[in-house]
């Protein structure tokens, strides 16, 4: 339990230093030690698949592309413009909104007892395995057929026309 609160607490520490950093790119690095506690979490929960799943593609893939695309824009404080009253305004508000909803969650939510679980097998891959290529075989096809049909759109967009003399 002790580990929980600690992974927690480095949770909620990395995603606020990754909002307050002003160095784009050491922000990109908080926001993947804050995925990385995130998968830590998922550890913890039995959830294997997620776990893996998150390191994978959003700490492996979509944060590494994230840190490249800022390393190639080249930003500094010349480039960035300057903000006004107004969305600074409008940040202190959506923060204000944001604090409330914590609050009313905090409320609804009572400190009960630790989780209980009934069925250690919950979360793993196999099982997972058995939910979807059984009772949601039809869905996850259809996902596939949708995405390998975007792949093809994708590559016919891109595709150079020949230039005909």
């Amino acid at each position: 339990m002790t580990v929980f609160y600690f992974v927690a607490f480095l949770s909620i520490f990395f995603a606020l230093m990754t909002i307050f950093t002003k160095n784009p790119v050491h922000s990109v690095l908080y926001l993947v030690i804050t995925f990385f506690t995130f998968t830590v979490h998922y550890i913890l929960l039995n959830a294997q698949f997620l776990a893996v799943v998150n390191f994978i593609v959003y700490m492996g893939a979509i944060m590494v592309l994230f840190l490249f695309v800022l390393m190639l824009l080249n930003l500094n404080k010349d480039t960035e413009p300057m903000k006004s009253n107004l969305v600074k305004f409008m940040g202190v508000i959506a923060g204000c909104c944001l604090l409330v909803t914590f609050l009313g969650v905090y409320r609804v939510f009572e400190i009960s007892n630790p989780l209980t679980v009934n069925n250690p097998e919950i979360g793993l891959v196999k099982n997972l395995g058995k939910v979807l290529f059984n009772e949601f075989l039809l869905p996850f096809e259809l996902s596939s057929l949708l995405l390998l049909t975007a792949m093809i759109g994708a590559i016919l967009l891109a595709k150079k026309e020949p230039k005909q003399i």
